[in-house]
């Protein structure tokens, strides 16, 4: 079988999880840990026999595929770059910090028969409790998703919304289309210079309306989530793990037997398309819809906030 040379881009948390990820697969050979901080690329990447770069082309020319785990502000650049080098990329959410940068980087990934896959790593969640099979489009739906900072300050480079309403923007625009209609969103700054908590609200030519909430300054972790069909009703707390459903569909929220590491799932349905062996679980053009959304409802919010 031929083996993907794989290279990790950050040598944060996250960098560190998919070096774990490459260093273990059958698929891959970790080639090596690219960083603007070498040290800190060289102590995670000699864990797994591989080299630390400090170049990122000459970290490009040494690998096949490359998981880009670095700050947000920079997805766009580092993974425009390793296109144009030939490589297959993984890009951590979100994908750019515009719908057209998102939509121009899967149009190049396309053109130049490159694998762009987005590390949208809930929906492999919310397919595994059934959540996307069901094929009635929601009248609306609530979600929310909050907690206190990182004290590490992870994401301080972008708003709440681009760190964590991003995964419930990209399940919303699965179940109820790319397409909003319109959207009114409010927020505010606590902790940094960007936007800590957000509220919006996505209404779309269905007659749909998906109400969100994010929140990295809240004192306690809530993660929820409320769907309402035309047949039923879906309530799920994804920390207690309680789910109420009043819908003709099978929904569960034990999913641990079927989908122990959704992140390994997301990297070795990466390694899988890089190889020809199968589709992208999370294509590049399918997450176009989310980072519209994202850019629609920060705009709401500055628009406010700056006024």
């Amino acid at each position: 079988m031929t083996t993907l040379k794989v290279g990790v881009a950050g040598a944060g948390v996250f960098g560190n999880y998919h070096a774990q990820k490459a260093a273990a697969s059958a698929r891959t050979e970790l080639i090596g840990v690219y960083d603007i901080d070498l040290e800190r690329a060289t102590r995670i990447a000699s864990q797994f026999g591989a080299k630390g770069f400090d170049n990122y082309e000459a970290f490009l020319d040494a690998c096949d595929a490359i998981v880009i785990a670095v700050p947000a502000i920079w997805h766009e650049k580092l993974a425009r770059q390793a296109i144009e080098a030939h490589c297959h990329v993984l890009v951590e959410k979100p994908l750019a910090l515009t719908g057209k940068a998102a939509r121009d980087l899967a149009d190049e990934a396309a053109a130049r028969g490159r694998i762009l896959q987005v590390g949208h790593q809930e929906r492999f969640v919310a397919r595994a409790m059934g959540v996307l099979a069901i094929e009635e489009t929601p009248l609306l739906i609530e979600s929310v998703r909050a907690g206190p900072p990182a004290p590490d300050n992870r994401a301080g480079d972008v708003s709440v919304i681009w760190d964590l309403m991003i995964h419930d923007l990209d399940l919303a625009a699965m179940m109820m289309g790319n397409e909003f209609t319109g959207v009114m969103a409010s927020g505010k700054r606590v902790h940094s210079d960007h936007i800590d908590e957000a509220n919006a609200q996505f209404t779309y030519a269905s007659g749909g309306v998906a109400r969100l909430m994010a929140s990295r300054a809240a004192e306690a972790r809530q993660r929820s989530m409320h769907v309402v069909y035309p047949s039923g009703e879906i309530s799920i707390d994804f920390l207690t793990r309680q789910l109420v459903n009043t819908t003709p569909y099978d929904v569960r929220v034990e999913i641990a037997a079927d989908l122990p590491d959704p992140l390994g799932a997301a990297d070795e349905g990466f390694y899988a398309a890089c190889l020809g062996l199968g589709r992208s679980p999370v294509p590049a053009h399918g997450t176009v819809g989310a980072v519209a959304m994202a850019e629609a409802a920060e705009q709401s919010v500055l628009a406010k906030l700056d006024d």
